[in-house]
């Protein structure tokens, strides 16, 4: 997958779930059709303008301009737009975007300890950060055991099952 499809299913995912805007889904399909990716429908997401953009601007494009390019469409603020944005936290920890105790926090943050079975463990793991200096262990220990969980998160990457359109890349 590109860097323009990768940035593309980035911000749509993170977007479905609450955690993006619709201005980022935007600019990535801009630079998803400079990088010659090519759709009509993929045409007018990005031809969205940027003033006043909303939510609802994208619900009638998002799901077919992803099929386009061969992206998988989740439905928006459902489990699978939930697992599918911890699946790109821990992929960028793993590629070095964000620090193992960030992507701890923003799990916990956003899901807790209950809400996301997926990010249970990342919660508890922040919480080991919080409280390392009375544990057998040191920072480094814990962020071992997150990338450990981040490999594991990614290992087998959630796959949208809600939607019709929706194709693995």
């Amino acid at each position: 997958m590109t860097d323009a499809l990768t940035s593309l299913h980035d911000a749509a995912t993170l977007w479905s779930a609450g955690f993006g805007g619709p201005e980022e889904v935007v600019r990535a399909a801009c630079d998803v059709l400079a990088s010659g990716e090519d759709g009509p429908t993929l045409a007018m997401l990005a031809a969205l303008p940027l003033r006043g953009l909303h939510d609802s601007d994208l619900a009638d494009l998002l799901a077919p301009a992803l099929a386009e390019v061969g992206l998988p469409y989740v439905v928006p603020h459902s489990r699978e737009a939930e697992e599918a944005t911890l699946v790109v936290m821990a992929q960028r920890t793993l590629a070095g975007a964000m620090s193992p105790r960030e992507l701890a926090l923003w799990a916990h943050r956003a899901f807790g300890h209950d809400r996301l079975a997926l990010a249970t463990r990342l919660a508890e793991l922040d919480d080991d950060y919080d409280t390392v200096e009375y544990l057998d262990r040191v920072v480094t220990d814990v962020d071992a055991e997150v990338l450990a969980e981040a490999r594991r998160i990614t290992a087998s990457p959630v796959t949208p099952r809600d939607h019709p359109s929706a194709r693995t890349p």
